[in-house]
């Protein structure tokens, strides 16, 4: 069971603006033929909403490892996970970007959390993750990077 999971879906307002790919197809294609117009519309509207849908991705943090989109790193190599929400998340993902950091952001999720990467082989100094729950994963993070408890005597 991981301690974290998360999948960042799009916001409903970005399907509901992909639905003006079918007025535009059939705008393009009405002196050709309507309901080739109608059809590649719809058709569009479904690419745009799979690919959505498909390509989000998940942060999770789980068995010693933190999941962001298809990396993944142990967390014995991450330091301290600082969320930032509102005019810091802003400046995380602007002007304080360090140009090398890994990135899995979304512009429809303004939250994200830091999380510095300690291994000294590695060139990224830190990654930077949208969620919708900043301080829920930097704790799980945080958390999770703690040594199990053992019972006295075992």
């Amino acid at each position: 069971m991981p301690d974290y999971h998360e999948k960042l879906w799009p916001t409903p307002w970005i399907y509901i603006a992909s639905l003006l790919l079918i007025p535009s197809s059939i705008l393009v294609l009405a002196p050709v033929s309507m309901p080739a117009g109608i059809a590649t519309g719809v058709i569009l509207y479904g690419a745009a909403v799979a690919s959505l849908s498909i390509t989000a991705p998940v942060i999770e943090v789980a068995d010693g490892r933190l999941r962001a989109g298809r990396a993944s790193i142990p967390l014995a190599d991450t330091g301290t996970a600082i969320g930032a929400t509102d005019v810091e998340a802003r400046a995380e993902r602007g002007t304080g970007l360090d140009a090398r950091a890994f990135l899995v952001i979304r512009g429809w999720v303004q939250p994200v959390v830091r999380v510095p990467i300690t291994d000294p082989s590695d060139p990224t100094p830190y990654w930077l993750i949208s969620t919708r729950h900043p301080k829920e994963l930097a704790a799980a993070i945080n958390g999770s990077r703690r040594p199990e408890r053992t019972e006295p005597g075992v």
